[in-house]
């Protein structure tokens, strides 16, 4: 089995380097036996992070998951995610507790805003904390911001995490995403850190893995693993996927291996603005 890295948060909660994430699962019955099965191989591999969302599946994606970590609760560090449309003092906890019942569990060790919504930061923020003062989250963190949105939290309100798009393709958040959050030790989520499949066929990745005797998927999750604070949640369905996502964790880049990839992916010269899908 691979070995364990892990990741910090401020907090000083660590939790696996390479998580799962859940976007367009739960949607499909007929998935639904396999799709389980996944998340479950994924706990069983030590992929215990799972990330899902109110708004995956108008909350498919969460029962999926209550189901999947039935009577494995504490092995697991849940994240969840409020929509900015519901991110306001009211709309903020009345949306938690929705989530924890379709969850099937007491708390949520990390619950984040999805994006930046017409709700003002320091509103969303006060009812995050309550939320935390009161057990239902553990804490609470951002999704999709960008350093200017994230100048504009709270005096003093350091999200655990700030969640965004993140991969060979994607690597706009290296020229000043990455230097705000190191400056104050709070590591990334990268979802979609394989670009959904996308990233099949580039010569670069062929070249590495067939060097590692990996496929090229995992030499892309592998380097997105390769930053100490950077926490992967790429999503699987299948438990072939899952294990192959997991075997990522064997493979160590070389630095020929990263100025090829470098050269096929080059780094960001300027601010771009921040991606979602």
């Amino acid at each position: 089995m691979a070995a364990a890295k892990t990741v910090t948060f401020p907090s000083g909660v660590s939790v696996p380097a390479l998580g799962q994430g859940t976007w367009h699962m739960g949607d499909d019955r007929s998935r639904r036996a396999e799709e389980l099965a996944s998340l479950r191989r994924g706990l069983d591999l030590g992929m215990t992070l799972i990330d899902t969302a109110e708004m995956y599946g108008s909350g498919a994606a969460e029962e999926l998951v209550g189901e999947a970590i039935r009577g494995r609760r504490d092995e697991v560090f849940l994240v969840s995610k409020v929509l900015p449309s519901n991110a306001d003092a009211r709309g903020t906890v009345d949306a938690c507790h929705a989530s924890l019942r379709r969850l099937g569990t007491d708390r949520i060790d990390l619950y984040l805003l999805h994006w930046r919504g017409g709700v003002p930061l320091s509103e969303t923020v006060e009812a995050l904390e309550g939320l935390v003062s009161r057990g239902s989250i553990g804490a609470w963190g951002v999704s999709n911001l960008d350093v200017d949105d994230l100048e504009d939290l709270p005096d003093g309100a350091l999200p655990q995490t700030n969640q965004v798009l993140y991969n060979l393709t994607r690597r706009g958040p290296e020229y000043d995403l990455f230097p705000w959050s190191r400056a104050r030790s709070v590591p990334l989520m990268a979802y979609s850190p394989l670009e959904q499949g996308r990233l099949l066929g580039r010569q670069a990745l062929e070249s590495v893995a067939s060097a590692h005797g990996s496929t090229p998927l995992q030499v892309a999750l592998a380097w997105v693993l390769q930053h100490d604070d950077v926490i992967a949640i790429p999503k699987a369905s299948t438990t072939a996927h899952v294990e192959e996502n997991h075997a990522a964790l064997d493979i160590t880049l070389t630095d020929e291996d990263l100025e090829a990839l470098d050269a096929a992916f080059p780094a960001p010269a300027r601010k771009q603005p921040l991606e979602i899908l």
